[in-house]
């Protein structure tokens, strides 16, 4: 087996999140009952994300029912159903004066749609409050449920994420509740039910890996007609979790940026920090969405 990794590299420091915009977006979702993945995941861009008042949302609860090796978000089991929760996040976007919003989920595999209603009824209240905002939702896997899919869809995401996270032969360890072949089917079917929306996967870099292999995701993923790909380093969120193998380099994720985009991906952001959401509006506007430009004065 590996040697795990020792101390965390300079490049992948980052300050202690705190600030006069970190605090607004953090009593806005205070007061608004709201979960963030941003918190849930313990992402470490945390503190320059809320000081430039952006966040992503994290709908349908914050208990998942899968257990994923590499996520610190609760694993149990879910209770009810909140109604209520596409609104609040609706209003949230609205009073942070979002032009893109992000929107993901916890699994939620007891629910026949696996939350599905609920993506597209919150794209549907975002736009009704705020019709010029984008709306890029990164979803489960609905246990491969084409209907589910077709749900959400039909509400239009801009943006459509699905993230294949790691290798196909890693996945036992990594996430043992999905199957690789599965992620990439729910991206070709939401290309085939929403040509008008782009499609998004993310991997994450420091599990035990290798470049070739992580360059054959990047070919499938092509093959699959996805648009943007995302790729960022396995950051252990407590001694539970997964170890991490490796830190891979700010130069090797150049060169992968260079491999990806030799596949012909609309965007590629790769990088130590990157996460699906990391500069989610730049990544939108430079995969070709129609994210509108800030109002002047």
């Amino acid at each position: 087996m590996t040697t795990p990794a020792g101390p965390r590299p300079e490049w992948l420091k980052v300050r202690f999140p705190t600030g006069p915009g970190y605090g607004h977006v953090q009593d806005l979702m205070r007061s608004k009952d709201l979960h963030t993945v941003c918190e849930e995941a313990r992402c470490p861009n945390i503190g320059e994300c809320w000081n430039r008042g952006t966040a992503t949302f994290m709908i349908l609860g914050d208990i998942c029912t899968r257990s994923c090796g590499f996520c610190a978000v609760t694993t149990g089991r879910p209770s009810g159903l909140d109604r209520g929760e596409p609104g609040r996040v609706a209003v949230a976007v609205e009073r942070m004066g979002l032009r893109h919003a992000v929107i993901t989920s916890v699994n939620r595999d007891e629910l026949a749609d696996g939350g599905a209603a609920i993506f597209a009824e919150t794209i549907r209240q975002i736009r009704r409050l705020s019709p010029g905002t984008t709306a890029e939702l990164l979803i489960p896997d609905f246990k491969g449920d084409r209907g589910a899919l077709s749900t959400v869809m039909a509400a239009g995401p801009d943006i459509l994420g699905h993230n294949v996270e790691t290798i196909p032969r890693l996945y036992r360890q990594v996430r043992p509740q999905a199957i690789y072949e599965r992620s990439l089917g729910v991206l070709a079917a939401a290309k085939e039910l929403g040509p008008g929306s782009l499609t998004k996967s993310g991997l994450m870099l420091g599990l035990g890996e290798t470049a070739d292999e992580v360059i054959a995701v990047f070919d499938d993923l092509a093959r699959h007609n996805v648009d943007v790909v995302t790729i960022g380093q396995y950051l252990r969120p407590t001694p539970q979790h997964l170890p991490i193998e490796r830190y891979w380099t700010p130069q090797e994720f150049a060169a992968l940026a260079r491999a990806a985009h030799d596949r012909g991906f609309r965007h590629v952001e790769s990088g130590p920090l990157v996460r699906s959401s990391y500069h989610a509006e730049e990544q939108a506007g430079h995969a070709g969405a129609n994210v509108q430009a800030p109002a002047a004065g």
